[in-house]
């Protein structure tokens, strides 16, 4: 016997235990390596994923930390900006040691899709707190960190927008562009991060915010007990200003972006769940192969728990293999899409940052560890099964389904089945659908677990019909084969279920959610043309004379405006976006997907909220809330509930009269515009921007705004479509490899077929019409298995993680297409494996039962 060649992996496992595990990988490497990438692929998207949040999460949250500075405490509004007569009452306050005034802007850009966020700021108050954001002026220039026309860009601002220092920017004031010069940069501002900062009372003049702060920072006197002097202040501003402090910003960020990277690392243990499967097949396969074997290493001095540890070894030995890969690879993945795509894997919770990619060692044990887990629990059942099984019928030919038979005991599945739709009925935990996750699951594990006896009753009933019917020898042998052996074919349909169910799954929730939105924007883009003062930011907008303007222009019929701003109502919580806009309270259905009723009151102004409202805020129709709105609360009730796919923190609309009376703010943002008869788009665009400031607005129809918003939705969705393509890979690999080793092992049942009459030709028959029906069952219980999955995804898991609702679509030509793939693979596989099954002579094959 030669000596196996040195693994180091392997290199202190004893002589045997290395000889029997080399010696199966040699002699079925495509078996090993299938099993292998599938682990791989499973551990490296879920690291790769996790290092990319992880990243991503922790820059966004430290920038967003160094913008506070050294300070202990923030006091801002609900709203966006405050009256700065506070200011003053805050700076000679008991126990501030200094007040630090701030005014933040999202900037527009008139020749930008994102906007600049500038700081407005007090420089010798700032210096104290947060001295990384005082600009670094020229050396013979040191006071233009006052001048009323400079700004001082980060070095990743600078980068992005293409300037230098001495170079002029323009940016927006309403629809006027401002021209300002960069004076210097920001040096010790985090990599990635795209700010700039000017005199606080410069930007106020500059950007028409005279007598407005956004927030104030407060440093405390030494010995000032921090919670004990937020409650004083929160309880002294109680409805007017909010005391927040740097936990509060991180608990935000954590909150904005929970359920997308959660639900992303859910998605990436796909692969990893159905590599469980394909090591599952592998060791069961080889258990079965070597049954024989076993039972003679057996007899011969072996005891049960060495050959339960062996088998128990191979499956880890694969796991760990494949995790190390995994993690090599997932690295690999994640300094890619980091470097191509960014940070925020479509999501856009991340913007403006760019963080470094650094190895968890931590993460990197827990996915290695997920890994090889996996790996060991898909090799348990075999493990346990070559231990227990006694020598003396293991050592003879024929014993294979027995050994098996286990697997068909319908108990298992009929209770994971059962406790997978009893947590379909349970409420979400952290507000993440932890049950859901655990019904998905439960269901998978149950449908595979129960394939044995469906196998056997389907198969069982074919071969009674088929026998009465027909004479055919093929027909006879396939479904006498399938009847009597579903264990073996749940072998084989494992992998197939998994990964197709899953497909099925995704394909439906993604093809439900697109075309939810498709509709949900048909219904808000009913207007012939929009308008709009600025893409993106918000320092554009249009005054009351430039609205009558644009009303009055020829070929115009109507022109509805809107009114978009930002409400902070949970310091802990994203903002919530609040929308102005005319809506006929009798019928806001005409301008709202409304879900459910609506009431319409008589006492108290209304507002609509969106469904996340409901799930974040407890907002009910006919509920009375206070929202805060020029400087105080007011009372509202809520009318009714709508349907909004764009802002998964919460959004409340309400009439711009009322909005107007109630804050005195009179800009607006959009317009919606509606054509006379007879007058075109273009017509209307050139009236319109022949106005003194037409020049400065954005105009789209409805059909462009849908495109690019199903572009951006096929963004956010890129992960998912790619695991989509992962499921299916892995699903078609693990048919080939499963009913590549069936077929293998059969070699000595075909040649006694050989040895009496059966022709190659329907031996060959009967590989492909098996392969065809055990794929077509697994087809089958896989898209019953799936639709019922994606209703999990579609009714528990989307609501409960981004409070949304959406219609069920079916993508039939998809789920057709992957289908017709799947068989044919598995045809084309089960032929040519028995090609080579049936290579050798028919004496040959049979003569080890001789």
């Amino acid at each position: 016997m030669t000596t196996p060649p040195q693994i180091p992996l392997l290199s202190s496992l004893p002589l045997l235990s290395r000889w029997l595990l080399l010696g199966e990988w040699r002699a079925h490497p495509a078996r090993a390596l299938v099993a292998i990438g599938a682990i791989a692929l499973g551990v490296a998207l879920g690291f790769a994923i996790h290092l990319i949040n992880a990243a991503a999460f922790n820059e966004f949250s430290a920038a967003a930390r160094s913008l506070s500075g050294q300070s202990d405490l923030q006091i801002r509004a609900a709203e966006p900006f405050f009256d700065e007569k506070v200011y003053p009452q805050l700076a000679q306050h008991d126990g501030v040691a200094l007040a630090s005034p701030i005014l933040e802007l999202d900037a527009t850009l008139p020749d930008a899709a994102s906007p600049l966020k500038i700081l407005g700021l007090d420089v010798f108050r700032a210096a104290a707190i947060a001295p990384d954001f005082i600009g670094i002026p020229a050396e013979n220039k040191p006071f233009d960190t006052l001048a009323d026309d400079a700004i001082f860009l980060s070095p990743a601002a600078m980068s992005w927008l293409g300037l230098k220092q001495g170079d002029p920017i323009k940016l927006r004031s309403g629809t006027q562009t401002i021209v300002l010069r960069v004076a210097g940069g920001l040096l010790r501002a985090r990599a990635g991060q795209r700010i700039a900062v000017m005199d606080i009372g410069a930007m106020q003049w500059r950007f028409q915010r005279l007598g407005q702060l956004s927030r104030i920072e407060l440093k405390l006197r030494d010995g000032v007990n921090r919670d004990a002097f937020k409650a004083t202040l929160a309880q002294e501003f109680s409805g007017q200003l909010m005391v927040t402090q740097t936990t509060d910003q991180e608990a935000r960020t954590a909150n904005m972006s929970r359920a997308y990277r959660v639900n992303l690392n859910v998605l990436a243990l796909v692969a990893l769940f159905t590599g469980a499967f394909l090591v599952f097949s592998t060791q069961a396969l080889s258990v079965i192969r070597r049954r024989s074997q076993f039972a003679l290493l057996r007899v011969l001095g072996l005891t049960r728990t060495q050959l339960l540890r062996q088998v128990l070894l191979e499956g880890a030995a694969l796991g760990m293999i494949g995790s190390l890969c995994g993690i090599a690879l997932g690295y690999a993945l994640a300094a890619a899409a980091l470097h191509f795509f960014g940070s925020d894997l479509g999501g856009g919770y991340f913007p403006g940052v760019q963080p470094m990619l650094p190895f968890s060692p931590i993460a990197a044990t827990l996915f290695f560890l997920l890994g090889c887990g996996v790996a060991l629990l898909g090799c348990a059942a075999p493990a346990w099964e070559a231990a227990r099984a006694q020598p003396a019928p293991a050592l003879k030919s024929g014993g294979e389904e027995s050994a098996l038979s286990t697997l068909s005991n319908p108990w298992p599945a009929i209770v994971c089945l059962l406790l997978g739709a009893a947590f379909t009925r349970l409420p979400p935990l952290w507000n993440l659908p932890v049950f859901g996750y655990l019904a998905v699951a439960l269901l998978l594990v149950g449908g595979i677990a129960f394939m044995p006896r469906l196998a056997a009753i389907v198969f069982g009933y074919g071969g009674r019909v088929t026998t009465k019917s027909t004479k055919s020898t093929v027909a006879t042998l396939v479904l006498a084969r399938l009847a009597n052996a579903p264990s073996q074919a749940s072998i084989a349909l494992g992998g197939v279920l998994s990964s197709f169910s899953l497909m099925v799954a995704m394909a439906i929730m993604v093809a439900s959610f697109r075309i939810s939105v498709d509709d949900w924007l048909l219904h808000l883009l009913s207007a012939d043309m929009y308008a709009r003062s600025a893409i993106a930011g918000n320092t554009g907008g249009l005054t009351p004379q430039q609205q009558r303007a644009i009303a009055l222009v020829p070929g115009i019929a109507r022109a509805d405006f809107l009114r978009v701003t930002q409400l902070t109502l949970d310091p802990q919580r994203p903002n919530v976006a609040l929308l102005a806009r005319t809506i006929d309270a009798a019928d806001p259905g005409k301008t709202l997907p409304i879900v459910g009723n609506t009431i319409t009151p008589a006492d108290a102004m209304p507002i609509w909220a969106s469904e996340a409202m409901v799930d974040l805020y407890g907002y009910r129709p006919g509920q009375r809330v206070s929202v805060p709105l020029g400087g105080r609360p007011h009372d509202f009730i809520v009318a009714g509930i709508w349907r909004d796919y764009a802002r998964q923190s919460g959004a409340v609309q309400m009439r711009l009269t009322d909005y107007r009376a109630l804050t005195g703010d009179l800009l607006v943002n959009d317009v919606a515009l509606w054509l006379q008869p007879g007058s075109t788009t273009a017509q209307a665009r050139t009236n319109v921007k022949q106005l003194p400031f037409g020049a400065a607005l954005e105009f789209s129809e409805p059909g462009e705004i849908r495109a690019v918003s199903l572009k951006i939705f096929d963004r956010s969705f890129a992960v998912t479509y790619l695991l989509e393509v992962v499921a299916i890979v892995i699903g078609l690999f693990g048919v080939a490899a499963t009913f590549s080793a069936q077929t293998l092992a059969r070699a000595k049942e075909f040649g006694m077929l050989r040895h009496i009459g059966v022709t190659r030709g329907q031996i060959l028959a009967v590989l492909a019409a098996e392969g065809g029906l055990l794929t077509a069952i697994g087809i089958a219980v896989g898209f019953a298995l799936g639709w019922l999955i994606s209703l999990i995804l579609i009714f528990i898991v989307n609501p409960q993680s981004f409070h949304w609702s959406m219609q069920l679509h079916m993508p039939w030509g998809l789920l057709a297409a992957v289908a017709a793939a799947l068989l044919g693979s598995a045809i084309l596989t089960a032929l040519v494996a028995g090609r080579q099954a049936l290579s050798g002579s028919a004496i040959r094959a049979v003569r080890e039962d001789w």
